[in-house]
């Protein structure tokens, strides 16, 4: 996300960081790019009109000419008011009422369903609530079926519904139901139209008079951009919405509807959807987003990431082996593939760290992804001997083996390079004050943020895991 903008905002900057004084006439010019920068990302001219405003107003007031390092302080004003545009901090979801009922709205086609699975997820893992999902939609095809198979999936309490009911009784009977049950959470899906209609709209305030829920929450598709802060505005005025779910945000380049609609709407975006898959639902923090677009990264939730999706037992335990000076085999190197995937890949991890720039462009494609299941596939078909000890893996073994894996011995060899090269870097980390001295050599060389090298191994040990704060 946020791609686009982040290669105009950050070489626009760039320019103005070394200067010693800011004039009108260098703040001008950065404005207008940032302007146009603004625009090209499909944000809505209003927004990009206060933005650039504030900006100038405070730019060329006593806060810059004072500061030591006038350009930075220029950048620095900028990630504020960005922050500012989109809500400043992480607003949670206020759940009072027992059972706290959420309601979700939207159009059809932004990924509401799919949102209700994430959420209901979300709240289970994340908040340890007892968490009911409910289709009202009784207009579209198989609406009623995703969601209970999804609900499935995600391990919550499917309320069944039909399509001869009304919406009304539906969210009526669920929640009746889920007071006998003891459900912390009713989370009710709601139909969508392909655009905005009366009979919706009727519908979807008749359902919100009848449950009275905690969250009102608009699911929109990130990538309809300024269209999404105009479709959150007429939701806005036809219901109390208390918040925002911006969907499709990891195929959002531009990022045009995350910086538009708390400024149209005043409501906050609550959660960002970064990916098809359940667990891609990520809290929206403006601060760490406002960093993402300015290309400084985002170490807090690369942290939290690590410290949810990192297995700390088997990363303490690997960390054990090297330290004996026993070798890094190739189980170990699965391993390390394996917690990667988790971390949301190459893509994931790369466009959270600061100062990485096109290579974390360069890994947000498919073929990084492609390269990391190659790598799996490879030592899948191998044995448990040949995982152990690599060096017995002859020409007929790399034959077998990449045959089996669908791949040729090239493929093969690269790996077992790589192997080796990291296999040198966890024999250095045992030894003592090894870990920091391959620290400061990770980072010399790649220039980004420390920790981090050309294999997959992370942060503050062998195994993958960040220090605990």
């Amino acid at each position: 996300m946020f791609e686009s903008l982040t290669d105009r905002l950050s070489g626009t900057l760039k320019s103005i960081t070394g200067q010693a004084k800011l004039t009108e006439d260098n703040i001008k010019d950065t404005l207008r790019e940032v302007r146009r920068a603004l625009l090209e990302a499909d944000v809505a001219l209003p927004v990009v009109k206060a933005f650039v405003d504030r900006v100038r107003e405070r730019a060329v007031g006593q806060e810059v000419s004072r500061s030591l390092s006038p350009g930075q302080q220029f950048v620095k004003i900028v990630q504020q008011e960005l922050e500012a545009i989109m809500g400043e901090a992480n607003e949670a979801l206020s759940l009072k009422s027992s059972p706290s009922v959420v309601l979700m709205a939207g159009l059809q086609g932004a990924g509401k369903t799919t949102s209700v699975a994430k959420l209901a997820r979300f709240l289970r893992e994340r908040e340890k609530k007892k968490v009911l999902v409910v289709s009202a939609d009784v207009y579209r095809p198989a609406a009623i079926d995703q969601l209970e198979t999804l609900a499935k999936e995600v391990e919550v309490d499917f309320f069944p519904s039909s399509s001869a009911q009304q919406p009304v009784d539906i969210a009526q009977a669920a929640i009746k139901h889920a007071k006998i049950q003891f459900h912390d959470v009713v989370i009710v899906d709601t139909a969508g139209r392909l655009s905005v209609d009366q009979a919706m709209m009727e519908e979807i305030q008749a359902l919100h008079g009848a449950t009275t829920p905690d969250e009102t929450l608009f699911v929109v598709d990130a990538m309809t951009g300024q269209d999404a802060a105009n479709t959150a505005q007429v939701f806005h005025e036809a219901l109390p919405l208390t918040g925002v779910i911006l969907t499709k945000a990891d195929g959002d380049a531009r990022g045009g509807a995350a910086l538009s609609v708390r400024h149209v709407t005043g409501k906050p975006i609550k959660f960002m959807g970064m990916g098809e898959k359940v667990d891609a639902l990520e809290p929206f923090h403006p601060d760490r987003v406002a960093s993402r677009i300015l290309g400084m990264g985002d170490m807090l939730s690369l942290i939290e990431e690590a410290e949810r999706n990192v297995d700390q037992g088997k990363a303490e335990k690997l960390a054990k082996k090297v330290k004996k000076g026993n070798g890094f085999d190739l189980e170990d190197f699965r391993e390390q593939l394996q917690q990667l995937k988790k971390m949301g890949g190459m893509g994931g991890l790369m466009g959270k760290l600061p100062g990485m720039g096109q290579m974390a462009e360069a890994a947000q494609g498919p073929g990084a992804e492609k390269e990391l299941g190659k790598l799996e596939s490879l030592i899948n078909s191998m044995t448990p001997k040949e995982r152990r000890k690599p060096e017995i893996i002859s020409g007929s073994r790399k034959r077998r083996i990449a045959a089996g894996a669908g791949l040729q011995v090239p493929d093969l060899n690269r790996l077992l390079k790589q192997h080796k090269q990291m296999q040198k870097m966890m024999k250095k980390a045992g030894k003592k004050g090894g870990m920091q001295k391959m620290m400061r050599d990770m980072g010399g060389g790649m220039g980004g943020g420390p920790g981090m090298g050309g294999g997959p191994g992370m942060g503050g040990g062998p195994g993958g895991s960040f220090p605990r704060r």
